[in-house]
């Protein structure tokens, strides 16, 4: 069931994105090579909880983290840890969440460390701008799955593949809700969009095949073929004046 948000709970959420916007704000900064993963986490953490917020993450069925890093060929879901050091040209992607008031903000970045490749640098301004152009199509009356066409067909544009196991998600009071928001299909399917439906968009983009694979720690998910995988996403509020990106300061 998806649940319609009154204009009262996106004025949280508002909140709650801005604590995860920030806290990426913050990430970005930091990020550098000799950082490890682990002390990502803990700047994350520390910042949200003097917010008076929460890691959303943090115990999610059991996830360890307050963020996800996922470096390289990594997709979603790495877990931070002391022995993952960043390295010059690497790219690492960090999922935000936090719960503010009761409500959930959610959101990711991919970040280049030191200097990084063109093709590296390629790839995460295409997943990025692929968000917006699903974005785009996030307006009162169209279908859910317009938004997934226009991912879709930005992304392929360049030759990179959408991941297809893993896909956006509502969100409100939970970190997932109603309904599931592909980054793939045709368009004008799935449910009407209406106002106050909110939605977690996040394309994730691989240089090769689409094809994931989940390591033996049951969370980081890889690309089967070792290519490079980014992630862009932002909580969206739809509204009648069109959308509203709820994670960007």
């Amino acid at each position: 069931m998806i649940i319609i948000k009154t204009d009262i709970e996106i004025e949280y959420m508002r909140h709650a994105g801005k604590v995860v916007a920030n806290t990426l704000l913050k990430l970005e900064e930091a990020i550098r090579p000799g950082i490890t993963t682990a002390e990502l986490d803990i700047i994350a953490e520390e910042y949200i909880l003097k917010q008076g917020a929460k890691p959303s993450f943090k115990g999610y069925c059991g996830f360890p983290g307050s963020i996800c890093t996922s470096v390289n060929n990594e997709v979603v879901h790495g877990i931070p840890s002391k022995n993952v050091v960043l390295q010059e040209g690497d790219i690492i992607s960090v999922d935000c969440g936090a719960i503010l008031n009761g409500y959930q903000g959610d959101a990711a970045r991919t970040f280049s460390v030191g200097k990084t490749s063109e093709e590296a640098l390629k790839l995460i301004e295409v997943t990025k701008q692929s968000f917006f152009k699903g974005v785009e199509k996030a307006i009162v009356g169209n279908k859910l799955t317009d938004i997934s066409a226009a991912v879709q067909e930005y992304v392929e544009s360049f030759g990179y593949s959408v991941v297809r196991d893993y896909v956006g998600h509502g969100i409100g009071k939970e970190m997932h809700e109603d309904p599931e928001v592909p980054n793939y299909g045709r368009p004008g399917r799935g449910p009407t969009l209406k106002k106050g439906i909110v939605l977690a968009i996040e394309p994730m983009v691989n240089i090769g095949k689409y094809n994931v694979e989940v390591e033996s720690n049951d969370w980081t998910v890889v690309t089967v073929d070792k290519s490079l995988s980014a992630h862009y996403e932002n909580t969206v509020a739809i509204l009648d004046n069109g959308p509203e990106i709820l994670t960007i300061v």
